[in-house]
């Protein structure tokens, strides 16, 4: 029953009995643990002499913990506590009474710690078949009929529109937060949309495919909204912010964070002096003697290099059809290996099978055959672990080499372009450890890049026969 419902029906109750009500608690806490503010005052009141006994709608109200329950008790004993009325329970303050009251305290106790294993046992059965045991978040509806939640559309967009926008570093949880708001949008208790909401939606793992819960991580069955790659993008903005690393400005000074001085190993800062941006060392460890560069100046070594590594036209095509043709030689190669893997699996699982024909017609001992099978499962684990790593290295094996060949047929549109953003990336991709030395940029190229980037003087692109087959 309600709160209001019992004390109307106390109320009457102590008119039909003729009690005088001294006073009136109401406990909006739960009587599973002890430390109630209202059920204390009450019990210091009856301490005091205030009165000697309790009105109440059942037992469990008064105690449903050892340590309450213990305290009516012990004032029972002691005289100061004489009577206890409830309109549905029956007590009477004798040794039969206090015993039939000490059950039913312990009743509520079983029946709360009950309760809440039956609720444990239904949250792990919910995350084990990859449903969340919640209410759904901001963007997602519980459905009813399948226990699991569906997408919101009109919701999702902006949840993937918030996290699209957090991701570029350009936005703030605040700005967000306004955002929402002035498109309308209200939790589900028609409530704006405050920060710390933003924080959870932008911090929440289920809008890319799994559940939280209990700092532990389930797969989830139900459709995500955004990618993995993007919630990550997303936890990176964070991880700057809250280390207070100052992030690159792109619009001002594009290749800072790009480049240190080979010197003393500082980082190239730069700067604006009479109409032109200096890149230049920050000199943090002391003096440095490497001088300033002007940005015109590295962005024409930039091209440079990206001239290097771009491929001549036509180029790519010939490469793709030559890659295409050693990608059919390959799949052939593949089949044949898996095909031995395979046969190889099979015969193990025939041994098995013979192996346990023997121990059942009693021609092998126990010790025997438990020896024989653990070698033969092994042996079957290490070639399905063999297939699985082949498989994968197989269907990857070539695409490294398509997207270095797709990446310098287009690198040739980065050589006069004005979007040094584009620049730093693809710079990025080529190479690593960028260093600044009297005015030259130096760097370790990548592997790939390496060849055409020492090979650009080659009459033909495809290599030539070497001296020993």
């Amino acid at each position: 029953m309600s709160i209001s419902s019992q004390i109307s029906e106390l109320k009457l109750f102590s008119k039909k009995e003729k009690l005088e009500v001294v006073d009136s608690f109401q406990e909006s806490k739960t009587a599973k643990q002890p430390g109630r503010s209202q059920f204390g005052l009450m019990i210091k009141g009856i301490e005091e002499g205030k009165a000697d006994g309790i009105l109440a709608w059942h037992p469990d109200r008064l105690a449903r913990n050892s340590v309450d329950g213990g305290k009516i008790v012990y004032l029972l004993d002691t005289g100061k506590l004489k009577d206890l009325k409830f309109p549905t329970f029956w007590f009477e303050n004798t040794p039969q009474g206090k015993f039939s009251l000490n059950i039913a305290f312990s009743q509520s106790k079983y029946y709360v710690d009950n309760l809440s294993e039956n609720i444990k046992r239904g949250y792990r059965q919910k995350l084990r078949q990859g449903l969340l045991p919640s209410i759904a978040p901001f963007g997602y509806l519980n459905n009813r009929y399948t226990k699991g939640i569906d997408i919101d559309p009109p919701k999702a967009k902006y949840v993937r529109l918030a996290f699209s926008l957090y991701a570029t570093g350009d936005y703030t949880i605040k700005s967000i937060a306004n955002f929402f708001e002035k498109k309308g949008l209200r939790s589900l208790k028609g409530h704006v949309l405050s920060y710390s909401c933003i924080h959870r939606l932008l911090k929440n793992p289920v809008y890319y495919g799994v559940i939280r819960f209990n700092d532990q991580i389930y797969q989830g069955v139900h459709k995500p909204l955004i990618t993995k790659k993007l919630f990550d993008q997303v936890q990176a903005v964070f991880g700057h912010r809250t280390s207070k690393i100052k992030r690159r400005k792109t619009h001002n000074y594009p290749f800072t964070g790009l480049i240190h001085c080979k010197s003393c190993t500082c980082s190239i800062t730069a700067e604006k002096q009479k109409g032109h941006i200096y890149y230049r060392c920050t000199k943090k460890k002391g003096v440095c003697s490497q001088k300033y560069l002007r940005q015109d100046l590295l962005v024409k070594q930039m091209s440079y290099i990206i001239k290097k590594v771009s491929l001549k036209d036509g180029w790519a095509e010939k490469m793709i059809r030559e890659l295409d043709r050693d990608k059919v030689s390959y799949q052939k190669l593949d089949n044949s290996i898996t095909q031995k893997l395979t046969a190889k699996r099979l015969q193990i699982s025939s041994k098995l099978d013979h192996l346990l024909d023997l121990n059942l017609d009693g021609l092998i001992d126990q010790d025997q055959y438990n020896r024989k099978r653990s070698q033969l499962i092994n042996q079957k684990v290490d070639i399905d672990q063999s297939l699985r790593e082949f498989r994968s290295q197989s269907q990857n094996r070539l695409e490294p080499i398509y997207k270095l060949i797709f990446s310098a047929s287009q690198a040739k549109k980065l050589i006069n372009t004005k979007d040094y953003n584009k620049m730093y990336f693809f710079m990025k991709k080529i190479g690593s450890n960028f260093l600044l030395n009297n005015q030259k940029l130096e760097f370790d190229p990548k592997i790939g890049w390496r060849v055409l980037l020492k090979n650009t003087d080659c009459p033909d692109w495809r290599r030539v026969r070497d001296s020993n087959p």
